[in-house]
């Protein structure tokens, strides 16, 4: 095996391995100590991933995903599946982006452990379940794995949620659990639905449609859609996400949003546009359509907040909707917006997350009523969430930008009546992107300090500003350098579009 061929097993074993030996280990502190040494491992893995001896993804004779590195190994061969894993330029920046979050929400954990459901080693163990699962489907190059990678995500998220959450936890965590395993059942038909017709689970071979037919195109991708709207949330398939997000932990809650939501749009560029491009390109309006509906909807929904985190939460569903409509476009612009929307969604409501589980660890209420005047008592955590804020309204200069500014071009590109009217309908959604941040800023930080606030200690500890400190800086670097992400997406891009017809 070549070194990166090494490295790719590396990213998917070291994670499983680290949650067995952290869920082993004696003593609570000793195996939190254990997980996040694996998830330290884990990031180190993937960062030499990046290039590698193929260059660019492109297409051969016949449409074939060329990745940097890839596995591919025997693994069912009575049904010809295989263990087939690959990284490219689509990929790469989010499965870094996975192992830096899950190895900041470990090392958390070792400051911090949740109330409720048990031991911290525990809750470390199940993040790294989770890990396997996401850096897996982002890695998956056979559709079964993909599945099946797809759906290990499930149970231990909602151990996290439903074990060390909030008041109305379980609630919460059942809701998950049923729109994701709904979202399972069509994906599993869905791939039924190709496998049976191709004679192949193999995503090389599948990408550009494989000989498919128009009518198993159009079927499979509306299967495929809808399975992974349910995971990205797109209105109206999301009200799982605000439940979850307001219970979850903290740091479930980072992993939710930070690297979860993404399964889903990146299954929909790599999986359903890719396997079914007839059926993407048939189906674009209504995906429009739904994508803007998502931004206003979460816009005004937001203006209405009262809690901090579901206020945080319902700001996923703007934003993700901005990236569905960069996707639905099916131009080089509109899908460079949706890869650089994922980073630095990933990245900025990570870190708007964090600091709103500090806020709500100190003041003990979510409440925006009960929150005014922390940059009279807290200055610097008052500082960061104003820092936060921006960037997710989309600051020039900062990460947010991007991904919401060129899916409006993106559709003020693809021309003609609809995508104008959507183009500008997604602008005018910023704009409430911007309102309900300002006014969460105006009633958290300005105003007189309210009794929840007055007593807060101005200074931020060591192992907060170490989870907050590469997001932070990241969210500067993406926003001031988009090509860090952009130029490893544009090959593959050009290759995935030129199967679209």
């Amino acid at each position: 095996m070549t070194f990166g061929q090494v490295l790719l097993v590396a990213v998917v074993a070291v994670p499983a391995l680290g949650a067995l030996a952290t869920a082993v280990v004696p003593g609570d502190r000793a195996g939190r100590v254990v997980g996040t040494v694996a998830a330290g491992l884990t990031l180190l893995a993937t960062l030499p991933l990046v290039g590698g001896d193929h260059g660019w993804f492109g297409y051969g004779p016949r449409p074939a995903v060329q990745p940097w590195h890839q596995v591919d190994l025997p693994w069912v061969p009575g049904l010809d599946l295989r263990f087939h894993l690959g990284v490219d330029g689509i990929s790469w920046p989010l499965v870094v982006l996975t192992a830096l979050l899950t190895l900041l929400c470990c090392a958390y954990t070792l400051w911090r452990v949740p109330s409720g459901g048990g031991s911290g080693r525990a809750l470390v163990a199940l993040l790294l379940v989770v890990e396997v699962g996401i850096l897996g489907t982002f890695l998956a190059l056979d559709l079964v794995l993909f599945f099946l990678f797809f759906e290990v995500v499930l149970l231990p998220m909602y151990a996290v949620i439903a074990g060390w959450g909030g008041a109305d936890r379980r609630r919460a965590a059942r809701k998950f659990a049923l729109y994701t395993l709904f979202g399972s059942v069509l994906l599993l038909v869905g791939v039924y639905v190709v496998v049976a017709a191709a004679g192949t689970a193999d995503l090389v071979a599948l990408t550009g449609g494989a000989g498919l037919s128009r009518g198993t195109q159009l079927a499979a991708f509306t299967l495929l859609a809808l399975a992974f709207a349910v995971k990205s949330p797109l209105w109206p398939l999301h009200s799982w996400l605000p439940d979850a997000h307001t219970q979850a932990p903290t740091v479930g809650s980072v992993i939710l949003a930070g690297v979860l939501l993404k399964m889903g749009t990146y299954g929909m560029i790599r999986v359903a546009v890719g396997v079914a491009p007839e059926g993407a390109r048939w189906a674009a309006p209504v995906l429009g359509v739904l994508a803007v509906a998502a931004i206003l909807i979460g816009g005004l929904v937001c203006l209405a907040q009262d809690d901090l985190k579901r206020l945080i939460a319902y700001s996923s569903v703007g934003h993700m909707g901005f990236v569905l409509l960069g996707i639905a476009t099916l131009t080089a612009t509109g899908l460079q917006a949706a890869l650089i929307g994922n980073i630095a969604h990933g990245v900025i409501t990570a870190l708007l997350f964090f600091l709103a589980g500090a806020v709500k660890d100190r003041a003990h209420t979510g409440s925006l009523a009960e929150l005014s005047g922390l940059r009279e008592t807290a200055p610097r955590l008052a500082g960061l969430l104003g820092f936060a804020a921006v960037a997710s309204l989309g600051l020039p200069g900062l990460a947010g930008f991007w991904g919401e500014a060129f899916a409006v071009v993106a559709a003020v590109q693809r021309g003609g009546p609809l995508w104008l009217t959507l183009a500008v309908l997604a602008a005018l959604g910023g704009a409430l992107t911007a309102a309900y941040f300002l006014r969460l800023l105006r009633r958290v930080s300005h105003g007189r300090p309210s009794p929840a606030v007055a007593g807060l200690a101005p200074g931020l500890t060591g192992a907060e500003l170490t989870a907050w400190a590469p997001l932070v800086l990241l969210a500067l670097a993406v926003g001031l350098a988009p090509a860090l992400v952009l130029s490893y997406a544009s090959g593959p891009v050009e290759a995935l579009l030129g199967v679209v017809p």
